[in-house]
């Protein structure tokens, strides 16, 4: 068979089409749009790992910081997954996308989010695929599956294959399984090869500083590596 290789992305969000697929595992995250697609995709479930942190911040409004030289998430997207092929070959990726039209200013009086116009020209759209991709399905299985390298940039002339988000917009992690399609013409079965996963509760507004201090108080309290704050040390 020829060699698995990263597809590409812009197939993500087509349509559906092709033979029903039966109902997937019933796990959080599992959504619509899967009727029409392959098998070794339709069961595919993702649950997210820790929930009830991403639902601590999210009930505060979560912020992600976005830097030139690119940020790591936290917290970190981590998912558990069941229902692949575990002889199959899956890529992972994630990409991020607006959640509205809107550009926005954090009001300190009020300590809430005000729209303040419409969006800046989107950001050019990118996808980080997890670094073990391809691998088998049992391999990705096995383990919590964690995206600690991914970070978030506002450089718009990023040459290291960040995400790049603008400051001050929401957005909305998206996660999607894809098989690996032996077929020598697979790319007709794009549309039926993927499985795409949205947590809404780990929404957030990139920013380049934290706006609400509550955030900035949980990132610190509940993040292993913001220890140089706590202490009032430095940063390592």
């Amino acid at each position: 068979p020829p060699t698995p290789r990263h597809p590409s992305a812009a197939f993500l969000g087509g349509p559906g089409e092709g033979l029903p697929c039966g109902t997937g595992l019933g796990w959080a995250g599992e959504g619509p749009g899967t009727s029409g697609k392959n098998r070794r995709v339709c069961h595919a479930a993702a649950r997210l790992e820790m929930g009830s942190l991403w639902e601590e911040f999210n009930r505060l409004g979560t912020e992600m910081i976005v830097t030139k030289a690119g940020r790591r998430m936290f917290p970190t997207f981590q998912v558990k997954l069941s229902g692949l092929d575990p002889l199959a070959d899956y890529v992972l990726l994630m990409d991020f996308i607006p959640l509205d039209d809107k550009r926005y200013r954090y009001a300190f009086h009020s300590s809430s989010w005000l729209a303040a116009g419409r969006a800046d020209p989107a950001a050019p759209g990118r996808v980080h695929f997890h670094p073990d991709s391809p691998a088998k399905g049992a391999q990705w299985m096995r383990q919590i599956v964690s995206f600690d390298k991914l970070k978030l940039t506002n450089n718009l002339l990023d040459d290291n294959g960040h995400i790049i988000l603008n400051s001050m917009h929401r957005y909305q992690p998206r996660f999607h399984v894809v098989f690996v399609d032996p077929r020598r013409d697979s790319e007709r079965f794009a549309h039926q090869n993927f499985k795409s996963f949205s947590f809404p509760e780990t929404q957030f507004m990139a920013v380049t500083a934290y706006q609400n201090h509550r955030i900035t108080q949980l990132k610190i309290a509940s993040n292993p590596f913001a220890k140089g704050f706590r202490d009032g040390d430095p940063e390592p």
